[in-house]
């Protein structure tokens, strides 16, 4: 009986699953019932097999090894989700090795996870230089794992492309941002510190750089520049990796910051190295951070298919396309078009013709042009165009959805018919999560819906990833967030030391409220999609690093299209 109780089902449905407990109550019988009951068995299995309940794993087109930035939702919930647009079953390492806000990942462990993986089976590897090096974006900031070590760990990328040269390698390396974490211990000077940074380049600001010299512990202030440091050698070192052939293609990306500040040095200086070594169709550097695992996902596909789809731009006002915003130093335009780069994919003007419209709304404060907007993509729909839509907080004080422009998509019932949409955080998180969306699955549309059951799979994901960005952009981040931030701090007396209890009892209290959210949210896309109807179901809600910032969603969705 060994050989049965070691079956791995990987589609569970009631019968498969009281037959898996069946087996195993036959672990340990005698030998003589063992045989008695081969015929019951076998019987069983090719009832199981004629069901579509067997252990075969479900069927994929490709296969992405990702070695996310950290755990949290962006960087790997959503990189796996999109995904399964493409058809892709993205693979990462255990999450207990990823680490967990101020723990840092166990790169050693995820080195050894690696070896572990038949590299031949994968089409591309998507991985993070600062999960390799020092365990994560919140590690990165922190002076804790020194250059040496994080260098010897790079080292590994050169064994990956040497256990599979043909294999394409892609990495993201993160310029360190101005502030450092907030992690309750650095409180009292964490934002004068982030000051210095904004102004010690510049000797204009002299007397007040010295003031803050005096007030920020010495310690600190020595660990963050060695923090830089450390990190600018590490990129310098992905640069290197990238010139031999062990990296395809690299992006450097600019976590917060502004076009002024101690950061700038660090990107001049990663300039001037590509441009020397001609290395500008290889390495990109451009802002946003979380995002950038879901643009190179688009690009490995992309590249994998030999697909660069067009994509035009029309942003709400020409005003807002060169303005910068906030926690970024380049102007809007700019962020837009460095993202369709990288992900593979080409900006056409507005006079070509281009298989994807690029919606893009960053005018939330002016008088009627939300619903103007929303009238223009609606007008597109109906012409039969594919819209993507980025809709930008352009003074960074909401960092979700606007409320009015959303209910107007809503209205009109656009929503539903996205090829892409998205509204968190900044302007790089919003159309880096967007614009991969609608490329992967315009790429489905071109090259994998030709079957029934692929498109099923395909418009299933898509319709779940579209009805998700909605539900956490909007709902959790405009309308419950405030709400739980301010039970935070009725719960949470202390101001910042938040307790597993105090974090469940906010989690209890926001998924109380999401709920709610989940089935206005349900009705509008079931009214949209009558007669192919999507139903979601089974909501589950979390709060992975005790903060509001980034809360968890996930829940079930099955579609009859």
């Amino acid at each position: 009986m060994q050989f049965f109780t070691n079956i791995k089902l990987y589609r569970f449905s009631g019968l498969s699953f009281i037959f898996y407990t069946y087996l195993f109550s036959f672990k340990n019988t005698s030998f003589h019932a063992d045989i008695m009951m081969r015929p019951f068995i076998s019987l069983f299995i090719l009832l199981l097999l004629s069901a579509g309940v067997s252990g075969e794993p479900a069927s994929y087109n490709s296969k992405i090894l990702l070695i996310p930035l950290d755990d949290r939702p962006p960087c790997l919930q959503f990189t796996e989700k999109m995904g399964l647009i493409g058809n892709v079953q993205v693979v990462s390492p255990p999450r207990e090795i990823l680490g967990r806000f101020t723990k840092p990942g166990e790169p050693d462990k995820i080195i050894q996870w690696i070896k572990q993986q038949d590299l031949r089976s994968f089409d591309a590897v998507i991985l993070s230089v600062d999960m390799m090096a020092y365990g994560g974006l919140v590690a990165s900031r922190v002076n804790a794992t020194g250059t040496d070590k994080a260098l010897k760990r790079m080292e590994f990328i050169r064994e990956i492309r040497k256990k599979a040269p043909e294999l394409p390698i892609y990495g993201q390396g993160v310029i360190m941002r101005l502030a450092p974490t907030a992690d309750g211990k650095n409180e009292a000077y964490r934002e004068k510190l982030a000051r210095w940074a904004d102004l010690s380049p510049y000797g204009e600001n002299r007397s007040e750089i010295e003031r803050l010299e005096k007030e920020i512990p010495s310690e600190a202030l020595h660990e963050y520049k060695a923090a830089r440091k450390r990190n600018l050698d590490i990129n310098l070192q992905a640069v290197k990796l990238a010139e031999n052939g062990s990296l395809d293609y690299l992006i450097l990306s600019q976590d917060d910051a502004k076009p002024k500040g101690i950061h700038v040095a660090d990107r001049e200086r990663l300039n001037v190295v590509i441009s020397q070594r001609n290395l500008g169709h290889k390495i990109v550097i451009q802002p946003g951070t979380d995002e950038i695992s879901m643009i190179l996902l688009a690009r490995a596909l992309n590249k994998k298919y030999s697909f660069s789809p067009t994509v035009r731009v029309i942003y709400s006002s020409e005003t807002a396309a060169n303005t910068i915003m906030p926690f970024e130093d380049r102007p809007l335009k700019k962020t837009v078009s460095y993202d369709i780069i990288a992900a593979g994919a080409k900006e056409v003007n507005r006079d070509e013709p281009s298989e994807l419209l690029f919606y893009v709304f960053a005018d939330r404060f002016q008088s009627g042009r939300a619903e103007s907007f929303a009238a223009e993509i609606r007008k597109s729909i109906n012409a039969g165009r594919h819209v993507l839509v980025a809709d930008i907080d352009p003074k960074g004080n909401v960092q979700g959805g606007d409320t009015k422009f959303t209910m107007e998509l809503a209205k009109h019932g656009i929503l539903p018919e996205l090829h892409g949409y998205a509204s968190w955080n900044t302007a790089g998180n919003t159309i880096g999560t967007a614009l991969p969306q609608g490329l992967i699955f315009a790429l489905s549309r071109e090259k994998l819906m030709k079957k029934k059951a692929s498109s099923l799979k395909i418009r299933t994901a898509q319709t779940w990833f579209t009805f998700h960005r909605v539900l956490d952009d909007y709902y959790f981040h405009t309308l419950i967030r405030p709400k739980a931030n301010e039970y935070f701090r009725q719960t949470d007396r202390s101001g910042f030391e938040r307790s597993e209890e105090i974090a469940r009892q906010v989690e209890k209290y926001s998924a109380k409220l999401l709920q709610q959210s989940f089935d206005e949210l349900s009705g509008i896309f079931a009214l949209k999609n009558a007669g192919k109807v999507c139903t979601a179901s089974n909501m589950r809600f979390s709060l992975p690093w005790n903060r509001t910032f980034e809360g968890e969603i996930d829940f079930d969705m099955s579609c009859g299209f």
